[in-house]
């Protein structure tokens, strides 16, 4: 049955990509294997599922109607196969999860480790991304981001405290620099920007003080697709830094860091794992979200 359910997990990746090189990309396999793959389905099926030509991949009617039937099934069979095996064999198989690297460094990696100890059959894949990933388009099966980013129809639940956001500043940045009493003197700063892959934009810095909120649009020499990096420039006294409270209040305490407009730092609900609420979860699916609930402690 296995083997039937790759064979049309195959077929299902070349008429989602349209693509022979794609979809074998997408999958870990080479072109040559899918295409026989492909091929081997319709002589079992007796019927043609795609036009091929030198240039493209279309779908036939019959195709049409196969993607249909089985696309929207294909995972719930697969997780249920899965958590049927898991009763005798304990859970296999691979978890993908989309987390920004801070968040995959600080709450999901501590806390997936003891799984990996105890099931030699779990693989766990951990994508840093600071897009809002469609995880059932980009087929994660676990997503982790703040609270408010969660669509709706998605089962979530919280996995760390409220996140506040803070400005910093490098002792060695703001001296001889002007002053920072309101929002509006960080255009006269040199301010290490954050880019999203969403729209190619960068990330705004949202303030809040009392019932105001604003975005300040700032910009400046610096910009990066990493936390890390960010942290590294600010205290290297580049620039004004964007950045989680708690990464940044070591620094502070040490005097290696300032705050910037303390009063105006917004605070917003934490972190949350999350997965389609249509989607039946398998066994492995199941213990890393436990795993990640279980870290956090109200």
């Amino acid at each position: 049955m296995n083997e039937d359910l790759n064979d049309l997990a195959a077929f299902i990746a070349v008429a989602r990509e349209r693509n022979f090189t794609r979809a074998a990309a997408q999958i870990g396999v080479s072109q040559s294997a899918l295409s026989r793959t492909v091929r081997a389905l319709e002589t079992k099926m007796g019927i043609p599922l795609l036009m091929r030509t030198t240039r493209s991949v279309s779908l036939t009617d019959i195709g049409e109607r196969l993607v249909a039937a089985i696309e929207p099934h294909l995972a719930d069979i697969r997780a249920e196969l899965e958590s049927l095996q898991a009763l005798t064999a304990g859970p296999a198989g691979t978890v993908r999860i989309t987390v920004t690297d801070l968040d995959a460094n600080v709450y999901v990696w501590p806390r997936v480790q003891p799984l990996l100890r105890k099931y030699p059959g779990l693989k766990i894949e951990i994508v840093s991304d600071y897009g809002l990933s469609d995880i059932v388009a980009d087929r994660y099966d676990i997503g982790v981001r703040l609270g408010d980013q969660v669509a709706q129809d998605m089962i979530a639940a919280r996995i760390a405290p409220d996140l506040t956001m803070a400005i910093v500043g490098a002792p060695s940045y703001l001296s001889g620099r002007p002053q920072i009493k309101n929002p509006k003197d960080l255009m006269q700063h040199n301010c290490i920007t954050l880019r999203l892959p969403t729209r190619n934009s960068l990330l705004p810095w949202e303030l809040k003080k009392g019932k105001r909120q604003l975005q300040a649009r700032v910009s400046g020499q610096l910009t990066f697709n990493n936390v890390y990096q960010i942290l590294d420039a600010a205290l290297g006294g580049f620039g004004l830094a964007y950045l989680p409270k708690y990464i940044v209040q070591p620094h502070v305490e040490s005097d290696r860091l300032n705050w910037v407009l303390e009063d105006w730092f917004p605070t917003y609900v934490g972190l949350h794992v999350y997965y389609p609420s249509r989607r039946k979860s398998s066994r492995a699916v199941e213990l890393v979200v436990e795993a990640l609930k279980a870290g956090y402690r109200r």
